[in-house]
């Protein structure tokens, strides 16, 4: 089993958070002093191919019976959807693929996500998927055809929904809806949540809402979540009247800490991932966002929710830290 990835509380503190600005990037490669996520060691060659270059490379080393498991049209329906554990297609990466064709995949993997994150990922995809035989009982499909300017890389397991599709998918962040989540040392995690690597996210949004007056915390501070509902969790709505808290309630400094937490969740994904993602919440108006945080879902007599979500007319993203982290995103230009 691969090593834990250690991450501990931090309890928030309010104005010293609103006088930094949140400039820290919590969580990421820099991490927190002494009570943080500890960096990940660099995966050494900034200057590998990207994950789409990679993924033509796959698609060129098939044979027709791997093509016939694994290949879909663009517009196949399966392509859109998205759960928490799942396999797209029958394949397994540690039976159906070649040693060259695993590598090949793992390294799509890695790519997708930031130089201080990938090992950590990918750790986690192990550790969670230990029962399916780690990161090589995920399964992965292809859509469309590389090269051909509509594609799409698909690869999924427990706690994993990744893509690639080299922008194919116009106006639409990671290429569609994506989960992640992290079960560190037990299905039930404590309220600390030891260990797991996507907690930061939870502490990060916590620091938002300790920086919150009495009046927007009752805005703000709902009963229960959306829950989970496979693809259907992320089924955006178009509308501009939604739950929670408006960002339009904010004041100068709390927006500007906003965009930094929401700019700090992206920090496991690569820089073309993170970019895209930023401009299309840019397009649809920071102001249509609103924030919610859970009260009768939470671990513990504290106030770091552990359920939370920001939504807007064409984005989501929920994250359900109960029993342990679920998190799911999905963003757009519109609905």
């Amino acid at each position: 089993m691969p090593p834990k990835i250690s991450l501990r509380r931090s309890s928030p503190d309010r104005r010293q958070f609103l006088a930094t600005g949140g400039a820290a990037l919590v969580g990421a490669a820099v991490g927190l002093t002494g009570n943080s996520i500890t960096a990940a060691a660099p995966l050494g060659n900034l200057l590998a191919p990207d994950s789409e270059t990679l993924v033509q490379q796959l698609f060129t080393s098939l044979n027709e019976p791997q093509r016939k498991l694994i290949c879909f049209d663009f517009e196949n329906p399966l392509r859109r959807q998205v759960d928490a554990n799942w396999h797209i297609t029958p394949a397994r990466i540690n039976k159906d693929f070649n040693a060259e064709q695993q590598d090949l995949i793992k390294q799509i993997f890695l790519q997708l996500h930031s130089n201080e994150y990938a090992e950590k990922v990918l750790a986690q995809v192990e550790h969670d998927g230990v029962d399916i035989g780690g990161f090589g009982g995920c399964s992965v499909a292809l859509f469309g055809q590389p090269g051909s300017g509509k594609f799409e890389f698909v690869l999924t397991g427990r706690h994993v929904t990744r893509r690639c599709d080299g922008d194919s998918s116009t106006g639409t962040a990671f290429g569609g809806p994506i989960f992640y989540g992290h079960a560190a040392e037990s299905f039930d995690e404590t309220a600390d949540h030891p260990g797991n690597l996507y907690w930061f996210q939870a502490q990060r949004a916590g620091q938002l809402f300790e920086a919150l007056d009495g009046k927007q915390r009752k805005l703000a501070l709902l009963d229960d979540s959306r829950g989970e509902h496979g693809a259907d969790t992320l089924k955006l709505t178009g509308r501009e009247q939604l739950q929670g808290l408006p960002f339009s309630e904010f004041s100068a400094d709390q927006k500007e800490l906003a965009k930094n937490v929401l700019s700090d969740l992206l920090a496991p994904f690569r820089e073309a991932d993170r970019k895209e993602s930023l401009a299309l919440i840019d397009q649809q108006g920071w102001d249509k966002l609103q924030i919610a945080w859970y009260a009768q879902e939470n671990i513990g007599e504290d106030q770091l929710y552990d359920v939370w979500q920001i939504e807007g007319p064409s984005m989501i993203w929920y994250f359900r830290g109960k029993p342990h982290v679920h998190t799911w995103v999905h963003i757009k230009d519109q609905a």
